[in-house]
């Protein structure tokens, strides 16, 4: 029985999804907004919004800690440089999910998330 266990599998195993996590939140730092699946933009949600909180306080470890989650320099520099700055007085929330419809080849609900300005 799987009571009490967050979280979704999407039909991988853990090293598959989170690489497919990590690359949703490079995907999702460099554009600013993504359209993906409603359940993986629910997962990456979260996600996003920790290192966004990290970010917000520029010090060589957080540049460290961040680096190793994303292992991308232009996602990790773009966190630091443009997208935490903006977000440095508000507490939280610093994406929203917005729900798009189906997908026609295989219905699954589509949503677009995106940093709130």
């Amino acid at each position: 029985m799987r009571h009490q266990k967050a979280g979704r599998k999407f039909g991988r195993n853990a090293a598959q999804r989170n690489a497919m996590l990590r690359q949703l939140s490079i995907a999702m730092i460099l554009h600013e907004r993504i359209t993906t699946t409603e359940s993986k933009a629910k997962e990456l949600r979260p996600i996003v919004e920790k290192l966004v909180t990290i970010a917000r306080q520029d010090t060589p470890a957080n540049r460290h800690l961040v680096k190793s989650r994303l292992d991308n320099d232009l996602a990790t520099a773009k966190l630091f440089e443009v997208i935490a700055p903006r977000f440095e007085a508000a507490p939280g929330g610093y994406t929203r999910i917005a729900r798009l419809g189906t997908r026609r080849g295989d219905a699954a609900t589509l949503a677009l998330i995106e940093f709130v300005d």
